[in-house]
């Protein structure tokens, strides 16, 4: 059970192999910050039995009001909750803060009782109680699906 950044140690088909006009720029991002392994930018947990959760991006930071926050830690508050698939969250710009951010999210089941809005504002009071008050999203977007156009068969 650890955590941490994720690296590959051999290069695949299909990779990266510069920044268009920028060569240094990708041997300082992807090469050089753990030298012999390419850097996804990608935080990761691996368990005791080998499987891999990726977290997020490890760059992917909003500034609120000078405090720095991973969009990650927000989203990984937003997963746990029982009603809710899978969340994002970005940054915009914002006249005061600086930058605001925007959780979006994709309900389990919303039929478990919980309508939109009382599954937003619970969300928001759990970031709150879990990260702190300004990793409290301004907006929350409820994304719906209609899962039979999506699954076959």
């Amino acid at each position: 059970d650890v955590s941490g950044a994720l690296c590959i140690s051999q290069a695949w088909p299909g990779m990266a192999r510069t920044i268009y006009n920028d060569h240094e720029r990708f041997l300082e991002t992807y090469l050089t910050t753990y030298p012999g392994f390419f850097f996804t930018g990608d935080g990761a947990y691996r368990t005791s039995e080998g499987y891999y959760q990726l977290r997020g991006r490890l760059d992917d930071i909003i500034s609120i009001s000078g405090h720095r926050l991973g969009t990650a830690e927000v989203e990984d508050v937003v997963n746990h909750h029982v009603a809710v698939a899978e969340s994002a969250v970005i940054g915009y710009p914002h006249e005061i803060k600086g930058e605001g951010k925007m959780l979006s999210f994709l309900p389990q089941n919303i039929s478990q009782g919980y309508g939109t809005a009382t599954l937003a504002a619970e969300l928001q009071e759990l970031i709150s109680k879990k990260i702190t008050k300004y990793a409290v999203p301004d907006y929350v977007q409820v994304t719906q699906t209609n899962w039979s156009n999506t699954h076959t068969g």
